[in-house]
């Protein structure tokens, strides 16, 4: 009978005789090593497959077509999966192989959520303008340091100066950061004592950072605080290692009245007595002489002020004060 598919099935083993006579075990398992048939039995001859079936084809022909049987190839070498190959040899078939990782690299400026700032460093002196012309203080970037005892106008004037500016500018008042305190806070009017005293070189500290990262990245700065002539050391000496040599001093000092009527409009713990208002505006008279720029504006409003400044800051800018 011939079978509609597969190769014709064997017959039946005779007892004692193990496998039908003449039929090897390689010929249901392709690619199985023939090995040696019961003791005294001959293997079979190298490529013998067995008898055809009833109307199968005449012994050793290979069947039409079929492929040359491929040459027995040893088995590799065990390895280790998902080993890398020795150096000079080729990746063994079957091992996935594991493309090295490229680095990570950072995010560029144009990703959202991260952009790379300069970093602040020392403040250099504005360049000086051509010899035939004037310096445009509007226009440059700059970092001013407006010096003025309590009802002065510094916050004013710096706030309105900043606002007019043709050039990004940010207004960093002293007081404002002093007052980032909320527990804890040393009011100085309560009596100054070693907190209220750490705690103003500390805001005068963060303000110089905050100045030199902005204008690292373009933009001026103005700063207002009340720097007495008498203490250098914590005074301009203070600024100028927080900000840099580039940072141009102006004091503004209107009249002692004027500095009293403008202190009571005040509220809150930025109003001083009038005692410690005259006491401060005295000091402060001490500017007088040393070499900085004063501004008196008693009888001066607000952009008259801060037009008065601009041309005070483009002479700066020509002829640096020493100090």
């Amino acid at each position: 009978m011939q079978h509609a598919v597969g190769s014709p099935l064997p017959p039946p083993p005779q007892p004692g005789h193990g496998p039908a006579a003449g039929w090897s075990q390689a010929a249901h398992h392709p690619g199985a090593h023939p090995g040696p048939g019961p003791a005294g039995t001959p293997p079979p001859a190298p490529g013998f497959a067995g008898p055809p079936g009833p109307s199968g084809p005449a012994p050793h022909a290979p069947a039409p077509h079929a492929p040359a049987p491929a040459p027995h190839q040893p088995a590799p070498h065990p390895q280790a999966p998902h080993s890398p190959p020795l150096q000079g040899q080729p990746p063994h078939p079957g091992v996935p192989q594991h493309a090295p990782q490229p680095s990570p690299q950072p995010p560029s400026r144009d990703t959202t959520g991260h952009v790379q700032l300069p970093p602040g460093g020392p403040v250099a002196m504005p360049s000086p303008p051509p010899a035939a012309g004037t310096a445009d203080a509007t226009a440059t970037t700059l970092a001013v340091l407006l010096i003025g005892p309590a009802g002065a106008g510094k916050t004013s004037v710096a706030k309105f100066w900043a606002d007019q500016r043709r050039v990004p500018t940010a207004h960093i008042s002293l007081d404002d950061v002093r007052e980032w305190v909320r527990s804890g806070f040393a009011d100085p009017q309560s009596g100054w004592n070693d907190h209220s005293e750490a705690q103003y070189r500390l805001a005068r500290r963060t303000c110089g950072f905050a100045a030199r990262n902005f204008l690292a990245n373009g933009i001026s700065c103005i700063l207002d605080d009340a720097v007495f002539p008498d203490r250098p050391v914590v005074g301009l000496g203070g600024w100028k290692r927080h900000v840099g040599p580039g940072l141009l001093p102006v004091v503004l000092l209107p009249g002692l009245e004027i500095v009293l009527e403008r202190n009571a409009e005040r509220s809150g713990n930025r109003r001083l007595t009038d005692e410690e208002v005259a006491r401060i505006h005295g000091r402060m008279a001490g500017w007088y002489g040393s070499g900085l720029p004063i501004i008196d504006n008693s009888q001066m409003d607000v952009p008259t002020t801060a037009r008065v400044l601009d041309d005070v800051l483009a002479r700066s800018i020509a002829s640096p004060p020493q100090w």
